[in-house]
């Protein structure tokens, strides 16, 4: 699998619609994303945010559509293929997934595991050179000094670097992030995504997270995407709206999408619903 990161397109989404059941989480979404863009998807819980990122490297697979993900066709993917494709796009989740009674340096190992042959069980199973390259990621997220405690020994906010940390060992070219800091404290949330920021920056990531904190995204993000019942109603720089727009996201009762002129970057069109005006 050849992944450019110089330009063009990591995401491309077309006619995108899953269902559960009687239940449709994603409908006839479309959705491009250029390489290096930091977009953060807003909306209401059930508004289909979740689903759309989990459709990214297979966990969730569509009932129908289109989802093409660094080159790769994500739902016609199967073993190695679907393999390559999570090694290249890592995965924050909101509960940070660590062993708990496991050192902290064992897990940031973890996510070399797709880049050597068999299970390794302590650290000192794996090689030196990622032994080593585990240490630098603890020390890029400030928790060097933390290495050999048992990770349920740390704080929400440190959990949460270490899972970074441990995203990092993979060396992806895409960060997923589902609601990373939804458990952590309004300090340590501003201190995990500005972390999160500065590494995706530094390492030219191109990266994708939902966020229910409105002004935590405007700082963050290069671009938002609104969500409400699957579809999108928003779609705009971040630089170019407020607090106050992107609060009528969770207005509930607003009425029917309908299309608007705003474009972004290179992004495909914007859908806004009623109600939703930028600023003046």
């Amino acid at each position: 699998m050849s992944v450019n990161q110089s330009g063009g397109t990591a995401v491309h989404i077309k006619g995108l619609t899953k269902s559960f059941g009687s239940t449709t989480a994603l409908d006839n979404l479309d959705l491009d994303v250029p390489v290096g863009q930091m977009l953060v998807v807003l909306g209401l819980s059930g508004s289909g945010k979740s689903t759309l990122l989990r459709s990214l490297n297979g966990l969730v697979p569509p009932s129908a559509g289109q989802v093409e993900v660094l080159g790769c066709d994500v739902v016609a993917a199967r073993g190695k293929e679907l393999r390559e494709l999570r090694h290249h796009v890592g995965f924050i989740f909101q509960q940070f997934g660590l062993v708990g009674r496991v050192t902290v340096l064992e897990n940031v190992l973890s996510g070399a595991l797709g880049r050597i042959r068999f299970p390794r069980f302590g650290v000192l199973a794996y090689p030196k050179r990622l032994r080593l390259e585990a240490m630098e990621n603890l020390e890029r997220v400030g928790l060097g000094e933390k290495a050999f405690q048992r990770a349920d020994t740390l704080s929400g906010g440190q959990q949460q670097r270490v899972a970074i940390a441990r995203t990092l060992m993979q060396r992806p070219v895409m960060v997923l992030a589902d609601e990373p800091v939804a458990s952590l404290d309004p300090e340590s949330s501003a201190s995990v995504m500005n972390l999160l920021l500065r590494i995706c920056q530094e390492d030219h990531l191109t990266v994708i997270s939902s966020l229910h904190q409105v002004e935590l995204a405007l700082g963050w993000a290069d671009r938002m995407v609104g969500l409400r019942d699957g579809k999108i109603v928003l779609d705009t720089p971040a630089s170019e709206t407020n607090q106050a727009t992107l609060m009528e996201i969770y207005r509930r009762g607003v009425g029917e999408v309908e299309p608007a002129s705003m474009t972004v970057n290179s992004a495909p069109k914007v859908l806004v619903a009623p109600g939703l005006v930028g600023p003046a």
